[in-house]
């Protein structure tokens, strides 16, 4: 017997078709859901990544800013102790200033003039004494300006006074001791 199927065979074929097409479109919708989750995925991971060396990167940044802090204040302590070291090598040179100043003032002074006050302020030094004579005051200057410790002697005053019933020229005059023949600090010398 022959088997006729009356049921119409171009709806089967349409609705095998839409099947068809309803599951592949279900198909494509998962891939692309799951290649969406996994763009979503990698980015996020990314962005992960990205944060975490962002976050290295800031550790890192305050951790420098300590050092340089820490470099700044080792800057200024330096500074400070150069400050202090050089002080101490003025204090080194000068401290025989006085000793060098008093024995080239004894060796320069003139017979007839008495010294009755010496002050010292920096470099210039300022005498006030007695004379004999006037003479004897541009004697000491003319000294002054030869010795190789002083220089540039600058007299500012002298009048005729009398003193232990003697009439004598009391003078005040200034110079300076000369920078450059201080001797040069002495390093690792101790007392």
């Amino acid at each position: 017997m022959i088997r006729i199927n009356l049921l119409p065979h171009r709806e089967e074929k349409r609705r095998a078709k839409r099947q068809q097409f309803y599951g592949l479109s279900g198909l494509i919708a998962i891939l692309a859901c799951l290649v969406i989750l996994l763009g979503y995925t990698v980015l996020e991971g990314y962005i992960s990544s990205q944060e975490e060396k962002n976050q290295f990167l800031k550790r890192e940044v305050a951790a420098l800013d300590k050092q340089i802090d820490q470099i700044k204040g080792l800057r200024e302590q330096t500074q400070s102790l150069l400050a202090r070291q050089r002080i101490i090598e003025s204090l080194q040179r000068d401290r025989s200033m006085a000793v060098h100043l008093l024995s080239e003032l004894v060796k320069r002074l003139p017979e007839g003039i008495y010294i009755r006050s010496l002050k010292q302020n920096g470099l210039k030094v300022t005498i006030n004494g007695y004379a004999q004579s006037s003479a004897r005051v541009s004697a000491l200057m003319r000294k002054i300006e030869e010795s190789p410790w002083l220089e540039r002697p600058q007299l500012a005053e002298v009048k005729a006074v009398v003193a232990d019933k003697r009439r004598v020229n009391e003078f005040n005059m200034d110079f300076y001791v000369k920078s450059e023949a201080l001797p040069p600090p002495q390093p690792g010398r101790k007392k």
